[in-house]
């Protein structure tokens, strides 16, 4: 951790944060799909089933699974990272993953048709793509 009077400090702040707002997202929500694979599956097959997307919901949810619990893992080891020797280079991945299953999500949610459900992701995707920015290699 940088001293508290830095300008470093004023930076590694909101990258730890972010890190761990997109490890706490992600991997409560993939491991919510893995527990519940069912339930998820059953729901989800529901919601597509009169979008051109209901004939792969399955392979879908296996994907958007995938991707949230690596967004979520690579984003926890991310914020253990800054805090142990300050490299953002983990969270920095965690947040391009986070923000690409974000638009995975956003994808399905307009094909589907469910506007009010895509227009819930928006802040998330906006917290993503600020991360990105912030964590950038330099």
């Amino acid at each position: 951790m940088p001293p508290l009077d830095s300008a470093r400090f004023t930076l590694w702040l909101p990258q730890l944060l972010c890190a761990t707002f997109l490890a706490i997202l992600f991997l409560q929500s993939g491991l919510d799909k893995v527990v519940d694979w069912q339930g998820n599956l059953g729901w989800l097959t529901g919601h597509f089933s009169k979008s051109p997307l209901k004939g792969v919901v399955t392979p879908m949810l296996g994907v958007i699974t995938l991707m949230e619990l690596a967004a979520g893992a690579l984003s926890a080891a991310g914020a253990v990272a800054l805090l142990v020797n300050g490299s953002p280079f983990l969270a920095y991945l965690g947040a391009v993953l986070s923000a690409l299953s974000l638009l995975a999500l956003f994808f399905g949610q307009r094909m589907a048709k469910e506007y009010a459900g895509a227009a819930v992701l928006v802040p998330y995707f906006g917290v993503a793509v600020a991360s990105v920015y912030l964590l950038r290699l330099t």
